[in-house]
């Protein structure tokens, strides 16, 4: 869905007597604000410099001359959610790793959204309004699908929101999946395909084959490696490291393989279980590290088949 068009961030360019200005008096200044107001619009994580998400404690930052500071509706921004529950596995100095429920969306689409988890992190740890991305993305270092369950990070500063994101650009984050997958898998792989987004709404991603004369726009190499931990009848739990971070990544080359997620009802059988079998079990990145356990639905699912 887009936005309203009152969304659309209004922009400044810093000039003449306002480069060298405090971010926060400039707000001020520009917007014919009081200072509290300018200090708010940064909590809620409205306002980009330089085409970068700042908060609040980025409001001494010195502006330069030609910087562009972007200022957006400030209602666009995560609900405060306290009625969720929330699992909190591990946290640091400017780090929390939750634990994330199957079926649950990582942040709101629509500021009128309020059962996602960033809702939930909203109303224990305000001072994530404004991190990274901001906005409706405030402190989300990295995403999981709704169908999937485990291990998610945020940052509580856009300091460490920095480092944690570099961990993931550079390949350096380690994620670890297990899943519950069809049919009989034995030893372990290491897989490497290259994926396309193939439909947006809703979500489908497909193989590039490699008889195709023409690479699509926007096709990425991406990899991982499994290994079989359990075989069960008619299926196998299994380890998965990925190496590349894309959508629906695990669950599109486990089905290319002939192998798909138990409950996938986009490249598998809804039916073959009561979710998608699909756990983020550990996730190391910078000094943020969690383990998550397996899931009740998975214990379920082992134990019927008498694993």
């Amino acid at each position: 869905m887009a936005e309203p068009d009152d969304a659309i961030p209004p922009s400044f360019t810093v000039c003449g007597a306002m480069i060298g200005c405090r971010l926060d008096v400039y707000l001020s200044r520009t917007l014919r604000i009081g200072r509290g107001a300018a200090r708010r619009l940064l909590e809620e994580g409205a306002v980009r410099v330089q085409g970068r998400a700042v908060g609040i404690g980025d409001k001494g930052l010195s502006l330069g001359e030609g910087w562009t500071v972007q200022v957006a509706n400030p209602a666009h921004r995560p609900v405060p959610n306290p009625a969720m529950p929330l699992a909190v596995l591990a946290e640091g100095e400017g780090w929390i790793i939750v634990d994330k429920p199957a079926g649950v969306a990582v942040h709101p689409l629509r500021s009128d959204e309020d059962r996602t988890v960033l809702n939930a992190v909203v109303a224990r740890y305000p001072q994530i309004i404004g991190v990274g991305e901001g906005g409706l993305r405030s402190g989300v270092v990295h995403r999981l699908d709704v169908e999937t369950s485990g291990a998610l990070l945020f940052a509580t500063t856009p300091s460490m929101w920095r480092r944690l994101r570099e961990e993931f650009a550079s390949h350096r984050a380690r994620k670890l999946y297990r899943a519950i997958v069809a049919g009989a898998l034995v030893g372990s792989g290491d897989e490497a395909m290259d994926l396309v987004v193939g439909r947006h709404r809703p979500a489908r991603v497909r193989v590039v084959r490699a008889a195709m004369c023409q690479r699509p726009a926007g096709a990425r190499r991406c990899r991982l490696s499994w290994r079989a931990l359990r075989t069960l009848p008619n299926a196998t739990l299994v380890e998965v490291m990925l190496h590349t971070g894309f959508l629906h990544q695990i669950r599109v080359m486990m089905a290319e393989l002939g192998h798909p997620v138990l409950g996938d009802a986009v490249y598998g059988d809804a039916a073959s279980a009561t979710r998608l079998m699909l756990h983020a079990s550990s996730l190391r990145a910078g000094p943020a590290s969690a383990i998550s356990p397996d899931p009740p639905e998975f214990a379920v699912l082992l134990k019927a088949a008498g694993a």
